[in-house]
């Protein structure tokens, strides 16, 4: 009896499994699409990134100006002069280091400078270059003893002051242009009107998300809705948890900002005044002269092209920046040989510099075991309260 149901099919057993095969194909199915939208992305972005490099240096540049003209314009640099601006960069390039070091008790200068320009190589050569350039900060942080607890309080502080900067910015800039006499064209009046308005609202919602931790829940649990209003279009499923990454945020950061609120918002302001020393310099050393483009409008042109490198359309923002300066040094009365020239040698030193430094920073990271600790071992500090 038990022999003759041998190679038979059981019928509910039959059923079982055509539902099981009709659930796993359906799930195939809806896998599929999310999978196949991510490797687009990830194609996408890269070819994006490529099209707009290649047709800014390879179309735009050469439609603008002669490439013989801007190579003549950067030849004409005396070796004083090229000394000069050589250590200018320099410079820019460790104001970020003080700024890390303000944001992270406990971190040597030496630290930050390994971990700045090895992120910044990332962030200036890869797509979706932030993130990998952030995931290798807390890789080095870690090798050297902070906990995570640290790592993110000092990367987010950092992050959070230098968008206020790029925000505050364009107001100075439009204020400065204002009462200079220079003058400021309506769109650059309603950009900076905006940028008014932004800024009040980001410092507004940053004091009281440190207020308590009833306001830092609210304002989470608020932001997390409008992210999930903004995803959904893409069939990107609700955020969660943002109530109490606020409130964790606020118990991290509240002893460190207390503290060191002032020197921090210092630093960050000589950060960007620094870069913006480099692009005038540029422009100086080429031959654009004060009554050709001012400082204060250059300063201008500085400001909302910084607020274009926020969209990461390209790695660095190759490209799109160069257009920005580029077009709008030249409208605000430069010669465009020289404009040209100025800008391509300010990205040299302040975007393709970098690289090469970074490089040699990651790899000497890489060999050097002198500097590294146990997990979780570095220095105590009160300005951060510790956890893994």
């Amino acid at each position: 009896m038990t022999q003759s149901h041998i190679g038979r099919d059981d019928p509910a057993k039959s059923a079982q499994v055509e539902a099981r095969s009709d659930v796993a194909t359906q799930s195939d199915i809806s896998a599929t699409g999310p999978r196949r939208r991510v490797r687009l992305s990830k194609v996408l972005a890269p070819l994006l990134s490529l099209v707009i490099v290649g047709g800014v240096f390879f179309y735009f540049l050469p439609q603008f100006t002669s490439i013989s003209d801007v190579w003549t314009s950067i030849r004409s640099m005396t070796w004083l002069q090229t000394t000069t601006l050589a250590v200018v960069a320099l410079w820019n390039l460790s104001t970020y280091w003080y700024l890390m070091v303000a944001t992270m008790p406990g971190l040597r200068i030496r630290e930050a400078a390994v971990v700045t320009e090895s992120s910044t190589a990332v962030s200036n050569t890869l797509p979706a270059g932030g993130a990998i350039g952030i995931a290798l900060s807390y890789a080095m942080y870690d090798s050297w003893g902070f906990s995570r607890s640290r790592s993110s309080v000092s990367l987010t502080v950092a992050g959070v002051w230098n968008n206020f900067a790029k925000l505050a910015m364009p107001v100075l800039a439009i204020a400065l242009l204002a009462f200079s006499g220079g003058g400021a064209s309506t769109s650059r009046i309603i950009a900076g009107i905006l940028g008014v308005a932004g800024l009040i609202a980001a410092v507004t919602i940053f004091a009281l998300l440190l207020r308590s931790d009833d306001m830092a829940r609210r304002i989470g649990l608020t932001a997390g809705r409008i992210a999930s209003l903004v995803i959904k279009p893409f069939r990107r499923p609700p955020v969660h948890g943002w109530d109490r990454a606020t409130v964790k945020f606020r118990g991290r950061t509240l002893l460190l900002l207390r503290a060191r609120w002032l020197l921090i918002t210092i630093l960050t302001v000589v950060s960007h005044l620094s870069l913006f020393a480099v692009l005038l310099l540029s422009l100086r050393l080429v031959g654009v002269s004060e009554n050709e483009v001012s400082w204060v409008q250059a300063l201008a042109v500085f400001a909302f092209a910084r607020l274009l490198s926020a969209i990461p359309l390209t790695p660095g923002g190759l490209g799109v920046i160069e257009v920005a300066l580029i077009t709008g040094l030249a409208a605000a009365g430069g010669p465009r040989a020289e404009v040209a020239a100025a800008v391509l040698i300010f990205r040299a030193l302040t975007y393709v510099l970098p690289i090469p430094m970074g490089l040699a920073t990651y790899v000497f990271w890489r060999r050097n075991h002198s500097w590294r600790r146990p997990p979780n071992s570095a220095p105590r500090t009160n300005l951060v309260p510790e956890t893994t």
